[in-house]
């Protein structure tokens, strides 16, 4: 179907962790990798520019954000999602399916798809499987989600066989959908905190034989432990010449315990959203900027980052904080994705030596959680 390529470049020895590397129409993603998040076509407060400064490789759009606003007709317009930000490298959409269940209060499962009002205005609208691909075939994602039903947390088991029931046939329907010849498919892996379902699930789709799988429907307020608990589990059954995603994780500690259990692929707003809230992720730690500690502190924001946003001082960019300045949140922002990034180069780099398990010891010193 799509033009996708994975090519397994390096196994570490001590763990599942892999070095790898994606090819798709819009460029190379160098695995494992940190996606931006970019729901409604922009990563919030930053620039495309400001994204490319820092290697962002792939970025993620959202269907169901999209679908409501600017609306599928201006994007058909516009000749599709990277002409219309004007960015040429690869984009990721989510199927729009965790949205529709967490956004709308007023929401109606049927075996076709979903009912549910918009969070926007209350109309009515109705996403599916063949209408959430067919969304992201006018968004021109070079990897488009499958549609899937996120179970809440918690969930009976009587209901999550009765979710991977529906999302098992959806996922044939997304498969049997014909989308555009750059694009590449990837099933979501669900089954909640039932190992056996998380196994069952993930050997239902290999039939499908997706360009790439996702562990879906963690940390929606689980313990962590089941976390690591289904990516075992789900890595085990899926095929190593696939890429793995791990949707909406998470922190460095919970990323790197991730990699080393085989997954390649991660997204999260927690370094976009932490910014514009005054947290900075820095490779001396976690630092809430606003505090009045820092009112007379003129130290890089993060001397180990050779980044252009990590050497503008700490007080400075309290300052800007405090006074509503906007640049204060672009500054901030930039400095957690450049860290993440910096943080994923790093640990790619560390496959390579063989020096993984320090590395991993090094990132739980700083960030123990």
């Amino acid at each position: 179907m799509g033009k996708l390529k994975f090519t397994l470049k390096k196994k570490d020895a001590h763990s599942r962790a892999r070095r790898g590397m994606i090819e798709t129409a819009h460029g190379v993603i160098q695995t494992p990798i940190f996606m931006p998040v970019g729901t409604r076509g922009a990563v919030k407060t930053l620039t495309n520019q400001q994204l490319l400064d820092i290697d962002a490789q792939i970025i993620l759009g959202n269907t169901y954000h999209l679908m409501l606003r600017p609306g599928i007709e201006i994007l058909q317009e516009a000749g599709g999602l990277h002409k219309f930000m004007n960015w040429e490298r690869p984009i990721l959409t989510d199927s729009g399916g965790f949205q529709v269940f967490s956004l709308s209060e007023l929401n109606k499962v049927t075996d076709e798809g979903v009912h549910f009002s918009s969070h926007i205005d209350g109309k009515k609208c109705f996403l599916g499987p063949t209408e959430s691909m067919s969304v992201q075939k006018v968004i021109g994602s070079d990897i488009v989600m499958a549609f899937d039903e996120c179970a809440p947390y918690p969930c009976t088991r009587a209901r999550m066989e009765e979710t991977l029931e529906r999302t098992q046939r959806w996922a044939k329907t997304c498969r049997d959908y014909e989308l555009s010849s750059h694009q590449n498919l990837f099933g979501i892996v669900q089954g909640g905190i039932y190992p056996d379902l998380r196994q069952q699930a993930a050997r239902a789709l290999l039939p499908l034989d997706f360009e790439g799988y996702a562990i879906g429907g963690v940390s929606v307020g689980e313990p962590a432990e089941f976390i690591n608990e289904a990516i075992q589990l789900v890595e085990a059954e899926l095929p190593e010449d696939k890429p793995r995603y791990l949707m909406g994780v998470g922190t460095p500690r919970n990323i790197i315990e991730a990699v080393l259990r085989g997954v390649d692929m991660f997204d999260c707003v927690m370094p976009t959203r932490n910014g514009r809230n005054g947290t900075a992720f820095t490779w001396s730690g976690k630092i809430n900027i606003k505090g009045a500690k820092y009112a007379h502190d003129f130290t890089p924001m993060d001397p180990q980052l050779n980044a252009y946003c990590s050497q503008f001082s700490r007080a400075y960019v309290r300052h800007l904080l405090n006074v509503d300045e906007v640049t204060g949140l672009t500054l901030v922002t930039i400095q957690n994705l450049a860290f993440y990034l910096d943080f994923m180069r790093q640990m790619r780099q560390a496959i390579e030596q063989d020096t993984l398990q320090q590395f991993y010891q090094r990132v739980c010193e700083i960030y123990p959680e």
